[in-house]
């Protein structure tokens, strides 16, 4: 008896010693401890996240002290070296509880505003408030009303009752540490300032499909800038909508709105989305291309070219591929401007971006390029004469999508 109280001293002096062990250091590690996990899975999620040495005893420490019983689920920002008894008294007490959340690149503040408010568990009216702040806005030289395209796309820890002032700082922070020396140089060589170069990567950020063509899309846009054509972006008569939309219709690209690009020339007065660093580097590095012109095939892939003739072309090879697999949706072509200036300033891309876009569950603009009215600009004629934007009989199918077309030729579903 008196070996085995003994031993159960020697033990409880060893578990006491190694709990209180240890000075906490480096960046807090995230521990997720599930609804409903026990002891001993909580006790192997800090395991695998080196947070406990010897699971074993962590066990029969939590059993000495009956910390196993009142663990608290939810995720847990600690770090290593943290005595044993600072995480049991984290886990009973939901000390370092944090709300996690996920902003996908190509997100705008519309789209955000109830994510945060939903993670933070605070009134949309709050965030609102919190990305149209005076102070940062200012700090930054953002022109615009909200910090739209300065929030950093990515995954965030907030600690349990953290502001949405708070979490709007923040992502401005990430965003500013994401920032490259280098981009001030391409600043200075493109001519332009970095509000621009937001508003570039944000186009571009809700453009792209492929990684690898992020710097040519960026080149077509700077190139119809230099050149004085308008830019005639989807994703900025999007913005200017004011919601997201499935498809840019004829009716939309006369929105009035310094956001659209169809009308006004130049890029738009910011951005109208949080650009990833993909696509901050693309803005800041485009391609060293000459075109002025892109079509979105189906798998995604774009076609670039030239000329509005080999534009024209390759607009008809996207669709005759397309056509020849059902079911298949041809949507009517974008009316052209009755002056002869709109004319011969057609879209960068076509329609076969449309589907391509809508079947994109990222967030990112789901329209197809309001960009080529490639038929209508060829022919020059009535802005009347979408019908014969698909050489396809029509089906009754068909008729109806006219009634609700995209702004640009369409691709199918």
């Amino acid at each position: 008896m008196h070996r085995t109280r003994k031993r159960v001293a020697l033990v409880a002096a060893c578990l006491a010693t190694a709990a209180c062990a240890g000075q906490p250091h480096g960046a807090p590690t995230r521990v997720i401890i599930p609804r409903g996990a026990s002891f001993a899975q909580a006790t192997d999620s800090l395991a695998r996240n080196g947070l406990v040495g010897s699971p074993r005893f962590f066990r029969l420490y939590g059993r000495f002290t009956g910390g196993d019983r009142k663990v608290k689920p939810g995720t847990y920002l600690l770090k290593h070296g943290t005595p044993w008894s600072d995480i049991i008294s984290a886990l009973n007490g939901g000390h370092g509880l944090v709300n996690t959340v996920t902003v996908p690149e190509g997100f705008s503040v519309s789209q955000i505003t109830p994510l945060l408010a939903r993670t933070l568990h605070v009134p949309p009216d709050s965030v609102t408030a919190a990305v149209s702040d005076t102070a940062l806005l200012a700090r930054l030289d953002v022109p615009s009303k909200t910090l739209e395209g300065y929030l950093f796309p990515d995954t965030y820890a907030f600690p349990v009752g953290t502001t949405a002032r708070q979490a709007v700082r923040e992502m401005v922070y990430a965003f500013e540490r994401r920032w490259r020396p280098e981009w001030d140089s391409s600043i200075v060589d493109l001519k332009i300032n970095r509000n621009d170069l937001v508003t570039m990567a944000s186009i571009v950020e809700r453009e792209a499909r492929l990684p690898e063509e992020r710097p040519v899309i960026a080149a077509v846009y700077y190139n119809r800038l230099k050149r004085g054509m308008l830019l005639q972006a989807d994703p900025t008569v999007q913005y200017a909508i004011g919601h997201h939309v499935g498809r840019v219709l004829y009716k939309d690209l006369t929105i009035d709105s310094p956001y659209n690009t169809y009308v006004h020339k130049g890029l738009p007065p910011g951005p109208v989305a949080s650009p990833g660093v993909a696509s901050l580097t693309a803005a800041a590095n485009p391609a060293n291309v000459p075109y002025l012109y892109f079509v979105a095939s189906r798998d995604g892939h774009h076609e670039f070219r030239m000329t509005l003739e080999q534009h024209t072309n390759a607009v008809r090879q996207v669709r005759a591929t397309q056509a020849k697999k059902p079911p298949v949706q041809m949507l009517a072509m974008a009316p052209t401007a009755k002056s002869s200036t709109r004319s011969v300033a057609p879209s960068t891309k076509t329609p076969a971006r449309t589907t391509a876009r809508a079947a994109s569950a990222t967030g990112k603009a789901s329209a197809t390029s309001a960009k080529t009215p490639a038929k209508a600009v060829t022919k020059t004629t009535s802005a009347k004469t979408p019908a014969k934007a698909s050489p396809r009989k029509r089906t009754s199918r068909s008729s109806q999508t006219r009634k609700t077309t995209s702004a640009t030729t369409g691709a199918s579903r």
